[in-house]
């Protein structure tokens, strides 16, 4: 299982807890440091059945400097996942990705669901 976070994060540092107290193996990787790649992105939003916009951190400084919300809708595909393989802060986390399983974000009860029953 793949961790994908930002260790200031206080959502990850939940999700992270959530793991540990689960006994959940996972391998931890910084968004920052060992950002997605381009590959990895187009995977992980195939196997997740997700709107891409769902992979974008719109809360973040960078989305919003960038006034991402108002250039997303005219961007390909192809356009927004360079985009997000580009910087690690543009990606919404924590993102966990275990066989065809990718979450996005921390909401124990979905985590729960995905990775208990």
């Amino acid at each position: 299982m793949l961790f994908v976070n930002y260790p200031k994060c206080s959502t990850c540092q939940k999700a992270k807890k959530w793991l540990d107290a689960h006994n959940e193996a996972y391998t931890a990787r910084h968004i920052v440091e060992e950002r997605p790649s381009y590959e990895e992105l187009k995977e992980w939003h195939a196997k997740s059945g997700l709107p891409l916009k769902k992979f974008f951190n719109t809360s973040g400084v960078l989305y919003k400097n960038m006034q991402l919300k108002d250039k997303l809708p005219g961007m390909s595909e192809e356009e927004q996942l360079k985009l997000l393989a580009e910087n690690g802060m543009l990606v919404k986390r924590p993102l966990l990705v275990s066989g065809n399983v990718v979450l996005i974000g921390f909401r124990e009860a979905e985590w729960e669901k995905q990775l208990l029953s």
